[in-house]
Formats: structure tokens, C-alpha cells, sequence
């Protein structure tokens, strides 16, 4: 009997589903999810829109299954415009940074890490943010340039030229709404240059990612 074929996947996890309520999502390479686990059952006692955790083992973490498009999708078809794109995004980063870090520690934040249009499902209640992989504690103004460096490699990146307009405005209205994340932009930079899912070509538009960050500041 063959394995059931996932319905959903990322660069570096597939999701199975189970039944109307629940998904399984795994990652490919065996990574732990317990952290990350921890982490969205963490800020969803806070109220923050993220799915429900179910069952968590190894690599697997059953979540709450979710309806609707991601905001990159929404944004494509033009049911979300540029502005707004950037605005909610600014707002979800307040809320988050908003919650206590679990340690207690006064000068962090839980940073999600890889906060962007494809991580945020459109449903019915409104944004979800989804795949805490690179949660952790830290400064907020981190979590804020990671968000404004993947929002500039689209902008920039030839393969989504027809995106680049979208988002230069998307990253305009972020950046005008959060804090400003230039204290932190080279080491997200570096933490960026280190993800070994991107490509050669996508790690070549890294200086010019900060060039465009730091013009619209």
C-alpha cells in the first residue's frame, strides 16, 4: 500500500491531512517540532491567531486545519492590496511582540522568524499565522528585518517580476507601521545568508535586499 501524498508543501515540511479538523505536518528531514510546538501553544493562550497543536511526535505536529488562502495568494488575485499586505503585517508583529517572552526576560520578544505573505492564512476569523519553525526569543527589531528582508527578495528576485511592484509598496507600508529593524538588519542578513533552503541566485540578492531596506528608511 503506498503512503498517502501530501496536500500542501514548503521548502522543508509536507502537509498530510487527516479529517475536516486536524492536518499532520511533517518535516522531510526529521527535524523535532517540540519547541515550536511549545511556542504556538505559548501565544495562542495569549490570544495571538495561530492554529490549535494537537498531537506532537519527533517531526510530526498535528494542527488545527485551516481554511482560506494565504495572504500571498489573496494579494496576487488583488482581494488584498499592497498597503493593507504591509499594514497587517506590521500589526501581527506588534501583537506578537506584545506577548511576554516564556523565560521572562524583559528585553525579548518571541520572534516568529519567517513572518511573510505565504505564512498567513486567510480564514473566515481573520489572519493565522502559520510554520513557527524559527521561533525563539530575541529583539523585536530582528524579527522585524527578517520580515523586511524576505518581503525585498521578492521585490527584487527576476523570478517574481511581476510581484515587484506589489511588494516594494508592501515593504514601503511595513516598514512605515513597525519599528525601525536597521539595528538588527546586518545580523538578519547574516541569519539569512546561513538558510540553507535558499538558492545561490537568492543568497546573490542579499546586498541588494539591504540597499532597498535601508532606501525606504
Amino acid at each position: 500500500m503506498s503512503s498517502p501524498e501530501p496536500f500542501a508543501s514548503g521548502r522543508d515540511a509536507d502537509v498530510y491531512s487527516i479529517d475536516d479538523d486536524w492536518v499532520l505536518r511533517r518535516y522531510r528531514n526529521g527535524h523535532p517540532v517540540r519547541d515550536e510546538a511549545e511556542y504556538m501553544k505559548w501565544v495562542g493562550r495569549h490570544g495571538y491567531p495561530v492554529p490549535a497543536v494537537g498531537r506532537v511526535d519527533g517531526p510530526d505536529m498535528v494542527i488545527q486545519r485551516l481554511t482560506g488562502p494565504t495572504l500571498a495568494a489573496a494579494a496576487v488575485a488583488g482581494d488584498i492590496g499592497p498597503v493593507e499586505l504591509g499594514e497587517l503585517h506590521a500589526d501581527l508583529h506588534r501583537r506578537l511582540h506584545a506577548i511576554p517572552a516564556p523565560s521572562g526576560a524583559e528585553d525579548r520578544v518571541i520572534m516568529h522568524g519567517d513572518l511573510h505573505p505565504e505564512n498567513v492564512m486567510l480564514t473566515a476569523d481573520g489572519p493565522v499565522v502559520i510554520d513557527w519553525r524559527n521561533a525563539e526569543e530575541g529583539p523585536p527589531a530582528f524579527d522585524v528585518a527578517m520580515t523586511a528582508i524576505i518581503f525585498a527578495q521578492v521585490a527584487l528576485d527576476p523570478a517574481y517580476a511581476e510581484l515587484s511592484p506589489l511588494l516594494r509598496e508592501a515593504l514601503t507600508s511595513y516598514l512605515v507601521h513597525s519599528i525601525d529593524p536597521r539595528p538588527q538588519l546586518p545580523a538578519a542578513l547574516a541569519r539569512r545568508g546561513n538558510n540553507v533552503t535558499l538558492t545561490k541566485e537568492e543568497l546573490a540578492l542579499l546586498p541588494q535586499q539591504d540597499q532597498l531596506i535601508r532606501s525606504m528608511l
